[in-house]
């Protein structure tokens, strides 16, 4: 999994936008390294849009939340948030490891 800001500190539009290139940048180069990363906020933002706006809180973390559940390891990146913390933790609590400089990840199985 990658984590990182997305709302952190009140994030304009413009923001967000930023903070999941950010992720998404950070995926890619897990995916080279021979892994398969997720993003909690490519799981929600579509079933948010579908269920609209107003229900961000009650869709966000739950469903990122879950996911964390299901992945061995979160590369940890960018400045504060709540939510990419409480994604760790999830995940750390299962025993998983945490990252959070991309040369700490080993090279995956597909490699």
């Amino acid at each position: 999994m990658v984590a990182g800001p997305y709302t952190s500190g009140g994030a304009d539009g413009a923001q967000r936008a930023e903070n999941l290139r950010a992720m998404n940048r950070a995926a890619l180069a897990v995916f080279e390294r021979g892994h398969v990363p997720l993003i909690g906020l490519n799981l929600a933002l579509p079933v948010i849009e579908a269920a609209g706006q107003g229900h961000f809180e009650r869709l966000m973390m739950p469903l990122s939340l879950a996911l964390a559940e299901r992945c061995d390891a979160v590369l940890r990146i960018g400045g504060p948030s709540q939510g990419a913390d409480d994604e760790v933790a999830r995940i750390q609590a299962r025993g998983g490891r945490v990252f959070r400089d991309l040369s700490e990840l080993p090279l995956g199985p597909s490699r």
